[in-house]
């Protein structure tokens, strides 16, 4: 029985990591605002606002999301996401325009990101025991991170080939029929399922044994919003989401005009490769040395890449850079759920990290749209590059003054169902 469980567990999270790998398409607009400029002479700020949208409305979208996964489990869920990803692309096709991009693909594939985003994640944890959290939980959102690594180069063949029209409908095709599939391979656990690795206490319980309260688990979304934990995570979250959208939308511009490159959209790749990596080694590192130590240790080597970010004018310089910019943004993606679960319980995990996840959303509108103006403004990324610098710095501070919340002590679930049978 325990093997199967993990059998399906790993058919479960492979399967997430594989939707994750579809709707991680958001992190290659870097591609598409490079053609949006060149193509149809857009500026660097207009190319950012659907790309804003986007990051907001798939946070947002998160919440309702999670609640959904909550109820009715995952896989209604992501196949909501394959439709609105699908409808999103080809619309954006059809409206090449900076209100059309906003609306289809801001908003309505913004939507789908957010609901196949929130719902992978708390259906594969919930297979496994809490020492493999952070693995399980950074394998899933690393196909988010991963995505560019082949969405790039893809996109950029088709954008010199077919160009932007074709590209979004061609896009747009493949990821619904692909999350559509993926969809039917991920499912909560049956009731009453147990994790390889948890022992269940068996042992026959004494009247005052059952009536004793014990510790609080699971917190309720309300109840979530009474703790101070989850603003000190919200607040870091937010700091580490606009330190690194501040640059990461517009990657393959900061490669041709900071350091010569002429394959700059190679550089959305490299970052690809150690967000991908972050997500999985730091969620390895916090099953061993803890959540917040390796939070404060990313957030560290962000503020050491920042304060020099701005002299990285050769490519190699760069991809030094980008490479630590991937590898601690990525990270962060894996760290958050897996400490939200930990401190609120994973009974209800999708609508608690979908409330937390607006912090991305809220770095996601800012982080893109600072970069653009300062582009447009100063004709560099050096601004935002101290900014980036100072927010991380903010969040390693945060980081120390963060902890588990206090034991509450609750009635026994025990003595509750009893009650309930015997009325």
């Amino acid at each position: 029985m325990e093997k199967k469980g993990i059998d399906r567990g790993l058919i479960v999270t492979m399967a997430g990591l594989g939707v994750n790998l579809m709707l991680g398409v958001l992190y290659a607009w870097g591609v598409i605002s490079a053609a949006l400029i060149d193509q149809l002479g857009w500026s660097a700020t207009v190319t950012q606002i659907p790309y804003m949208f986007a990051c907001a409305v798939f946070a947002l979208s998160m919440v309702p999301g999670g609640r959904l996964q909550d109820r009715l489990g995952p896989r209604p869920v992501i196949m909501t996401a394959a439709v609105l990803a699908g409808i999103g692309f080809l619309m954006s096709g059809l409206f090449l325009t900076p209100l059309g991009l906003t609306l289809f693909f801001g908003i309505v594939f913004g939507m789908g990101m957010g609901m196949g985003y929130a719902a992978p994640t708390p259906a594969a944890v919930k297979w496994f025991s809490p020492k493999k959290r952070g693995l399980i939980s950074g394998i899933v959102v690393s196909g988010f991170g991963l995505a560019p690594l082949y969405i790039a180069p893809i996109t950029n063949h088709l954008l010199s080939t077919v160009g932007l029209r074709q590209t979004f409908f061609i896009l747009g095709g493949s990821f619904f029929v692909l999350i559509m599939a993926l969809a039917q391979l991920i499912s909560n656990p049956p009731k009453g399922y147990v994790p390889a690795g948890v022992e269940i206490d068996t042992s026959e319980k004494t009247e005052e044994q059952k009536s004793a309260p014990v510790q609080k688990v699971d917190y309720e979304w309300n109840e979530v919003l009474k703790t101070p934990q989850f603003y000190k995570l919200w607040t870091m979250f937010c700091f580490g989401t606009f330190a690194g959208l501040l640059i990461i939308g517009q990657l393959s511009k900061i490669g041709i005009e900071q350091a010569g490159m002429t394959n700059a959209y190679m550089l959305v790749g490299i970052y690809a490769i150690f967000n991908c990596t972050g997500r999985i080694g730091c969620g390895v590192l916090s099953d061993r040395f803890g959540r917040m130590r390796t939070l404060f240790a990313m957030f560290l080597l962000q503020v050491a890449v920042y304060a020099f970010f701005s002299s990285f004018n050769t490519p190699a310089m760069l991809i030094f850079g980008v490479s630590v910019v991937g590898f601690t943004f990525g990270g962060m993606l894996t760290l958050f759920p897996t400490t939200t679960v930990d401190y609120f319980g994973v009974k209800n995990f999708g609508i608690n990290y979908g409330m937390v996840i607006t912090a991305w959303g809220i770095g996601g509108v800012f982080g893109p749209l600072l970069g653009g103006i300062v582009r447009d403004v100063t004709g560099t990324y050096g601004l935002s590059y101290v900014v980036s610098g100072v927010l991380s710095a903010a969040g390693a501070i945060l980081s120390l003054y963060t902890k588990a919340p206090a034991p509450i002590m609750e009635n026994n679930p025990m003595m509750m169902s009893t009650a309930t049978e015997s009325e």
